[in-house]
């Protein structure tokens, strides 16, 4: 599917613009010939973004009046900000959902986009491999944000271009600081690179590049209501990632139980030890997107998590 821009002199306000995954959104819109407005708490972050030629908006998630006057002066929000203190996620949750509910506010009737970004692990069941129109997983421990998924979605019905943009759990690239970054960190303080089991159980994986790419077409023509997954392989071998990071360490590579990784790596031992896979092909046929950048594995082995 081809695609041709649908007006070059759009303005997006992002949240989380210096993040990741956030900053690289805004270099593909601005890459684009879109301007973009980013939202920043401090002046380290203003600075950031104003080097970029990018507009600054001061505030947090918590400024409600500051995140609807910004949207209001823009054809479009994508929201990627999120404080991912798991000592506190429960109120990072509620706190991000009543900012959405802010931005919505003043984007109703518009039609104007409103991207927001979730996970495949909202939808995690054992033997599924989740598509789009998979719903989030109501069972699970992150219910209290991904629930933030049909909240989103409902906005439809309110006159805004309102969708999901499912991130597949490792988002991989230069500065990377997320689940492998960790995993390799602590294959490097214990001298061993683990996977759990078997490590038969497989993530889903994506370049920032491609999925800031993603988030573009999003905005620019993505559907009312509808989920996007930001997923350039669907299912890759925890033990073939914990071997990869053995190899660029030098490191052995052995197995452990979930209490033993979970003493090592915290909380992103649970997640490791899920399996967790996702389609895109919905995705890639709705909005013309084809993942094109470095797998998983290639950017392990090129020394990025050394």
């Amino acid at each position: 599917m081809s695609y041709k821009p649908i007006n070059l002199t759009m303005k997006f306000l992002i949240t989380g613009a210096t993040g990741f995954v956030g900053s690289a959104v805004v270099d593909e819109l601005l890459a684009a010939g879109h301007s973009v407005v980013g939202l920043a708490r401090s002046d380290a972050s203003a600075a950031l973004l104003q080097a970029k030629g990018v507009q600054v908006l001061r505030g947090t998630l918590a400024d409600h009046s500051v995140l609807k006057q910004g949207a209001s002066e823009c054809e479009g929000v994508a929201h990627l900000a999120f404080d991912h203190d798991f000592a506190k996620f429960a109120e990072n949750a509620v706190e991000e959902r009543a900012a959405i509910e802010a931005l919505a506010s003043a984007l109703e009737g518009t039609n104007k986009p409103l991207v927001v970004t979730s996970g495949t692990m909202a939808m995690v069941r054992e033997n599924l491999v989740g598509s789009e129109d998979t719903p989030v997983d109501m069972e699970s421990p992150m219910k209290i944000r991904t629930a933030t998924e049909t909240v989103v979605l409902a906005l439809a019905a309110r006159g805004i271009r309102s969708s999901v943009v499912r991130l597949a759990p490792s988002v991989h690239g230069d500065g990377d600081r997320g689940f492998v970054y960790r995993i390799s960190a602590a294959a490097k303080e214990h001298g061993e690179s683990l996977y759990i089991g078997q490590g038969s159980n497989c993530w889903p994986a994506v370049h920032r590049r491609d999925a800031a790419r993603l988030y573009r077409l999003a905005l620019e023509k993505g559907v009312a209501g509808s989920r996007y997954h930001a997923v350039g392989e669907e299912a890759v071998p925890t033990r073939a990632i914990a071997e990869a990071i053995g190899q660029s360490l030098q490191v052995p590579v052995v197995s452990k139980t979930v209490q033993d990784a979970v003493q090592r790596l915290g909380f992103v031992g649970y997640p490791f030890a899920a399996d967790s896979r996702a389609s895109s092909t919905k995705t890639q046929q709705e909005l013309g997107w084809t993942p094109r950048e470095a797998t998983l594995l290639e950017d392990i082995g090129k020394g990025v998590y050394n």
